[in-house]
């Protein structure tokens, strides 16, 4: 599927819209430059979940928990320097639960991915957003 927004109110409402097709233990994939609206598109998705809190990047924290409709992990690994180091925070038992994944910059994972996740790429081209969604590849 492939969207264009105009603004980061319409890249929060596209993700919002769709967060009715999210089920437990889905795992998105977020990828596109600094400022393309990752973090905006995961608060849409999350609010459609049920997540009304303040959700800030966790760029410092690499992961945030959220009690919604289901368990919600936003990990961000703009930080990660070696896959080895999402060991230290547990992140198999994140990904592996009944709880849904929300990972930007997740390409730093390496191979720690598994194979059946939904991808997501935003792109900015004229003053517009391209946001790509792949489900369950």
């Amino acid at each position: 599927m492939k969207f264009i927004s105009k603004s980061e109110k319409e890249t929060f409402k596209l993700a919002q819209n769709i967060s009715d097709k999210i089920n437990p233990g889905d795992i998105f994939l977020i990828e596109g430059p600094l400022g393309a609206g990752k973090s905006v598109f995961i608060r849409g998705l999350a609010r459609g979940l049920g997540i009304f809190e303040p959700m800030p990047s966790p760029t410092f924290t690499i992961v945030n928990e959220y009690k919604g409709k289901y368990p919600i992990y936003h990990f961000d690994f703009y930080r990660i320097n070696d896959p080895v180091e999402l060991y230290e925070i547990g992140f198999e038992d994140y990904i592996y639960s009944n709880g849904v994944s929300f990972i930007e910059w997740a390409s730093k994972a390496g191979n720690l991915l598994p194979s059946k996740v939904i991808k997501v790429n935003i792109n900015f081209k004229n003053n517009e957003r391209e946001i790509k969604i792949q489900w369950k590849t």
